[in-house]
């Protein structure tokens, strides 16, 4: 089976399969300073693990607040839908917390992935660990009747 599964996992309990693909993605292929990688954050978020035959393959996280972040999926997985899938669980969980205010920070080559979700740019290009990114507010998606 080849289904991807998205899970809401503990942090702690998770941490080795998160620091993986965090530390694979952010830190090996995007050069991220590792002191950046962790903060204060991670341990207040709720975290998502995206599995594909049981192994885990992407992560991300998402704030009280409402903001969704480290959002990183394995090289080898990407392009087949595991980030479209954890960013419909994400907004999902973000509207069930109640949250009306869904916004993300962007890597600029990203932007056009979060746009067709429903996220807008709302800021300037700013420099985040050596990367250009923009902050994206969700905006929902009317459909045509």
């Amino acid at each position: 089976m080849n289904e991807i599964i998205i899970k809401t996992v503990d942090f702690k309990e998770n941490f080795p399969d998160i620091e993986h693909i965090r530390l694979e993605v952010f830190v090996r292929e995007q050069h991220v300073p590792l002191e950046l990688e962790w903060d204060e954050d991670d341990s207040q978020a709720m975290h998502i693990l995206a599995y594909r035959n049981e192994k885990a393959v992407a992560t991300a996280r998402l704030l009280k607040d409402g903001r969704i972040g480290r959002m990183a999926v394995l090289p080898p997985w990407r392009g087949q839908g595991v980030g479209s899938k954890m960013l419909l669980y994400l907004i999902a969980e973000a509207k069930k917390q109640g949250n009306d205010n869904i916004r993300l920070s962007a890597q600029q080559h990203a932007v056009g992935f979060y746009q067709k979700y429903g996220f807008v740019i709302c800021s300037e290009s700013y420099m985040d660990a050596g990367i250009p990114h923009y902050t994206m507010q969700y905006r929902e998606q009317k459909e045509n009747s």
